[in-house]
């Protein structure tokens, strides 16, 4: 009995750390770049020159606007990892390919991780809370959901 509860304490360390580890670091790093290190202040001094390079014919407003895209895409990019993580980590060692309820359930988990962000940012002087953001976040945590059913379906063709 006592063998059989060690091997099942081990598979389950094993799952942490395989699968949802990777969901707490990435959460952690999604949390420092929502600090003031990430504010729009401090990217525009490497994104606005970068953009003026490229793009030296647009104007100063059009560069400010091409470095607020720039910034939403990252919110974008950011919470679809965040949602292909939440995903790998409720399917687990599954043989199974897709479940809705493993898609409803890792966005369900990119907003709630969204909203707290925003609060977050409540607190951090250089930032701000938006729930324009927290749409965006949103958005791309549906996106990281509607690319995985996509593969899978593809795969089972």
């Amino acid at each position: 009995m006592r063998s059989n509860s060690l091997k099942n304490f081990t598979a389950l360390n094993q799952n942490f750390l395989k699968y949802w580890l990777q969901v707490i670091l990435w959460m952690g790093v999604m949390f420092w770049m929502s600090t003031g290190t990430f504010s729009s202040e401090h990217t525009s001094r490497f994104i606005v020159p970068l953009l003026n390079f490229l793009f030296p014919w647009l104007s100063p407003q059009d560069v400010d606007m091409m470095h607020e895209l720039t910034r939403k895409a990252g919110h974008v990019v950011e919470y679809f990892i965040l949602g292909l993580l939440l995903f790998r980590a409720l399917r687990s060692d599954s043989s199974q390919g897709w479940r809705p309820r493993w898609a409803i359930y890792a966005v369900i988990g990119v907003i709630i991780y969204a909203v707290s962000d925003e609060f977050h940012q409540l607190f951090v002087a250089a930032r701000g809370a938006s729930l324009v953001d927290v749409g965006i976040d949103s958005a791309g945590g549906i996106l990281s959901q509607i690319t995985v059913m996509l593969r899978h379906l593809l795969r089972k063709k």
